[in-house]
Order: structure tokens, then C-alpha cells, then sequence
């Protein structure tokens, strides 16, 4: 049995496809408990609490861990270890490979692109808990306790992907005749990963032998764009103009007096001010494919927002 541990998000809902498609049984699991099309089974659970995580994996061979929480800092500190504890113990209990679909926060602020062996340096609170969290899973796989892998992605974006950064700030208003917005700098290059080859790349390192007991960066598309140019292609693809403003500090900082989320994202924007470009050379070059081109994904993006 695979089982999908927060099932109802962006790539879970691309996993589930992608699963059903391949055929095979496979369990969903959410605090919701909403089926997903083509699954066998369909579980409510809350992954922190052990009882209910043991629960949800029993009988499992293959584990996606990609489950969301409230994006608050506090939130995080509190629950994320509980999570990642919760989960690998129900794993070694049932014997299960757990595939944990991380980001790259832990890396803080990057001189470069972003590698498999970036070191771990993170300037925000976020990134410290992304970083715990990465190296205790990495730390059971070393000494034996359970075979793992981190399959880590870049921001992303896609069809029907509403919590991503600029598919609301960019697709959403334009699709609506609006002006779209890009956080702090547009003229750095920014890397996304398309959802739809993000779950396809987590089935595959799953059934795959040696990829195993790694951490892989997810297939994203090369080079990275600016925000001018996100913005100029979206609007092309959606046939409206390119109209847009940019988001400064001092703006998102009194925003977030009034939105706890923009006050929870404020001590990321140094992901925005400087180039922030995300390199999948090692997927690339032995899983042999580098991600869906920007113009393919954004055309299908767009065409999500017209539907």
C-alpha cells in the first residue's frame, strides 16, 4: 500500500492522479478525511498524534510525507517535530520508506545556485525548524532506523495551485483584469517548480533503487526568470496586458499588521531580494529529465485560470 500523508494539496492532488493513473492501490490520508479520485482507502488523521499517524500508515510500503501547516512560526515550532517524529515512528512500525517533500529554507541566504550540498545556514525562524526537521529524518536513515529520501522543491507553481506565491499574485489578478504584484525585487532571477513535475518526480524516486537514502533536488526548469518576465509571460498566455507593481518592504511590512500570513512571510523576503535560483543538475542527469519549460507550464497555468 502507498499512502499519502496530507493528501489535498497542490502536489498531493498531482500524486493522486499520477497514482491512479499508474494503477495499484493507494491510501490518502488528511485532517479532512476527503477522498481523492482513484484511491482505495481514505483516512482522517491528525499527524500529531502518534496514535492516529500509526494508524494511517499500518500496512503501508511507500510513505509521501506532504503535509502543510499553518504557515505561523509558532505553529511550526510546536508541531513540525511532532510531525516528523509521529511519522517515522509509524513507519519503522510498519516497515514503510517514508519520501518527505521538503523546501529550501534550511538553506537561508545562497550566494549561487542552490545544490544537494548547499549547507545548511538558515536566517529566519521557518528555515531552523526546516532544517530540525531535515536533519533528524536524515540522521534515522544514517544510523538504519528507516530507509528515507527528501525530495526537495524550489517554490512552485501550476494549475490549480491556489497557495502559491505567484500563482496569487500574478495569475490570479491578471485573470481577473487586475494588476499582479512580485514581492520586493523583479529584476532577480527566481526559480518555481511546476507542480505537475514535482509529483511525477516523487513517484519516480520512489521506485527507484538507488535513490534511496538522498536528498534530491526536484526537476525545475532553467534559467531562472525575473519577476518583470514572469509577469510579461503570464499575461501573454492569459492575452491581457502586462500590468504590475512591486511589493516593498516597507509596504508588506504595514500589511502585515492587518494579515497575519504577510506578517509571517515577512522575514522571507530574502528569498526575493537577490537572485534566488534553484539547481537540479543531479536529477537531470541520473533520473535523465529537467522539468517542464516555463513557457509549457505557464501556458497550462494560464489555462487553468480561463477554466
Amino acid at each position: 500500500m502507498i499512502t499519502i500523508l496530507g493528501a489535498g494539496g497542490a502536489i498531493g492532488n498531482e500524486l493522486a492522479k499520477m497514482l491512479a493513473a499508474h494503477g495499484g492501490g493507494f491510501r490518502v490520508v488528511s485532517r479532512s478525511g476527503r477522498a481523492a479520485e482513484g484511491a482505495s482507502e481514505t483516512v482522517s488523521a491528525d499527524l500529531t498524534d502518534l496514535g492516529q499517524t500509526v494508524n494511517a500508515v499500518a500496512g503501508s510500503s511507500v510513505v509521501y510525507l506532504l503535509a502543510g501547516l499553518k504557515y505561523d512560526t509558532k505553529v511550526w515550532q510546536e508541531m513540525w517535530p511532532r510531525v516528523m517524529n509521529n511519522t517515522i515512528e509509524a513507519c519503522k512500525r510498519a516497515g514503510a520508506r517514508l519520501v518527505f517533500f521538503d523546501n529550501v529554507y534550511m538553506y537561508g541566504r545562497v550566494s549561487g545556485a542552490m545544490t544537494e550540498e548547499t549547507p545548511f545556514n538558515p536566517c529566519s525562524r521557518k528555515g531552523e525548524v526546516r532544517a530540525k526537521i531535515a536533519e533528524q529524518l536524515m540522521a534515522e536513515w544514517k544510523a538504519g532506523g528507516l530507509t528515507g529520501l527528501i525530495a526537495r522543491s524550489a517554490d512552485f507553481y501550476g494549475p490549480e495551485t491556489k497557495n502559491s506565491v505567484v500563482n496569487m499574485l500574478v495569475f490570479e489578478p491578471l485573470s481577473q483584469g487586475k494588476t499582479a504584484s512580485w514581492l520586493v525585487n523583479d529584476g532577480v532571477a527566481h526559480s518555481y517548480t511546476y507542480t505537475v513535475d514535482a509529483a511525477r518526480a516523487v513517484m519516480e524516486l520512489a521506485e527507484r533503487e538507488g535513490a534511496w537514502m538522498q536528498t534530491w533536488h526536484l526537476p525545475t526548469a532553467a534559467p531562472a526568470m525575473t519577476g518583470k518576465a514572469w509577469v510579461e509571460a503570464a499575461a501573454k498566455a492569459l492575452g491581457v496586458a502586462p500590468k504590475h507593481r512591486v511589493l516593498n518592504r516597507a509596504m508588506l511590512k504595514m500589511a502585515g499588521w492587518f494579515n497575519p500570513v504577510v506578517a509571517e512571510s515577512y522575514e522571507m523576503l530574502y528569498q526575493s531580494d537577490a537572485p534566488y535560483v534553484f539547481d537540479c543538475g543531479k536529477f537531470a542527469k541520473e533520473i535523465g529529465w529537467a522539468g517542464t519549460s516555463y513557457e509549457e507550464g505557464i501556458r497550462a497555468t494560464a489555462e487553468s485560470y480561463r477554466k
